[in-house]
């Protein structure tokens, strides 16, 4: 045992040495587009999902205290034995019929719910085709399905390859695409009105992870097939990012495909029910969502006005309509020496390196909030300027 934690030690050494170790930045006080550092500072903030700033809103703390007081702290139980209460089944409702959909089921994560979702209606036979850039829970989920189910990968965004995966799976008893809607560490979007097309075409189902893209994209917030304007078979997505920020997940599709996760679904049937505070928050937020999808507007506009400054500070920034907006740096070192010199100036920004991307890709990571001010976007812009005179000042 002590030669395993010795050469644990060691990689972790290493880490340190090469520059690439995280340290975890701790935060004192609520969520929100500025944030209260254990050291005494306040920075403002381009770390968050909080794409609509309802971390902490009056309204959503309060779903979320009412359900404590009405429901108590925790289930105590899976959904299938004793788990289920009232509050589950209001959230799911509202769920589906925010996003058009015929039923819900929850689960502790949206990474739960991909891993429910794919093993759970494929089997053998099958196929499951997936963007080579999805997020790890959509690649893990895949990996969970039976050996007797085909894995194809598609070229990022490549619909031609997209159309020859299909091609070779036109034997198959269920096909299905799975695609982030929004891609987390890119920020573009997957291109749906042409992925829709080729699965009609091809009896393929068609499931979009949205979770960066609900209450970000489309005029009401519904995330990308509202942006593009087509329906999608299935819809993943999370309530810890916009639609409150705290945790959990859902799947929304046709009837028999819930009941089905209901019925069969390992991550349900061995978790526990989502928490009734986080159950109760998350409805809460998502009625002031369905109520004020200005929100969305302000999300829009402030992702538009920081890609356009970005630009004219210099910057090679991604034409795309989401609220993440990665600056490519190359090493990882570099990104994460940059985001503590960032810090040191009072942004707070993320640098991304292998494993999370892939080697020479690193990466900082801006997410922008509705609840960021001009003023405060401003006064990133100022930090930015100065780390492109100091890094970047060929950049065109």
């Amino acid at each position: 045992m002590s030669k395993v934690i010795n050469d644990i030690r060691a990689d972790i050494d290493m880490l340190r040495r090469e520059g690439k170790y995280k340290k975890h930045t701790v935060l004192t006080g609520p969520m929100g587009p500025t944030v209260k550092l254990d050291d005494g500072r306040e920075v403002v903030n381009l770390c968050s999902n909080n794409y609509l700033g309802l971390a902490n809103e009056p309204e959503v703390i309060a779903g979320a205290q009412k359900a404590l007081q009405r429901h108590g702290f925790g289930t105590g139980s899976v959904r299938f034995i004793c788990g289920t209460m009232s509050l589950h089944l209001e959230l799911e409702k509202f769920i589906a019929e925010f996003f058009g959909m015929e039923a819900c089921t929850t689960y502790v994560s949206c990474w739960n719910a991909n891993e429910a979702l794919v093993p759970t209606i494929l089997g053998e036979g099958d196929v499951v085709i997936s963007d080579e850039l999805n997020h790890a829970s959509i690649i893990d989920a895949c990996r969970l399905c039976s050996k007797k189910v085909t894995r194809l990968v598609y070229r990022h965004n490549d619909t031609a390859h997209l159309a020859e995966c299909l091609q070779q799976a036109q034997a198959a008893r269920r096909k299905l695409i799975i695609v982030d809607g929004v891609f987390s560490m890119e920020g573009d979007l997957a291109n749906l009105p042409e992925i829709v097309k080729l699965a009609r075409a091809g009896n393929a189902l068609v499931a979009v992870d949205d979770s960066h893209a609900h209450g970000v994209l489309g005029k009401t917030g519904k995330g990308t097939p509202e942006h593009f304007g087509v329906k999608v078979d299935i819809i993943t997505g999370t309530l810890g990012k916009a639609l409150g920020g705290a945790a959990g997940g859902f799947v929304t599709a046709a009837g028999p495909v819930i009941d089905l996760l209901v019925q069969r679904s390992r991550p349900q049937l061995f978790s526990n029910a989502l928490p009734p505070t986080v159950a109760g928050g998350a409805l809460a937020a998502m009625k002031l969502l369905a109520k004020n999808p200005q929100r969305v507007t302000k999300l829009q506009e402030n992702v538009a006005y920081f890609r356009k400054n970005l630009k004219n500070l210099g910057y090679e920034v991604l034409d795309s309509p989401s609220a993440i907006c990665p600056i490519i740096i190359g090493d990882t070192a570099e990104a994460i020496r940059i985001a503590r010199e960032m810090l040191d100036m009072g942004v707070l920004i993320t640098g991304f390196g292998y494993p999370v991307v892939p080697q020479g890709t690193a990466r900082l990571r801006a997410q922008i909030s509705s609840a960021h001010t001009t003023e405060q976007l401003d006064t990133v812009m100022g930090v930015f300027n100065r780390i492109r005179e100091k890094y970047f000042a060929s950049a065109k």
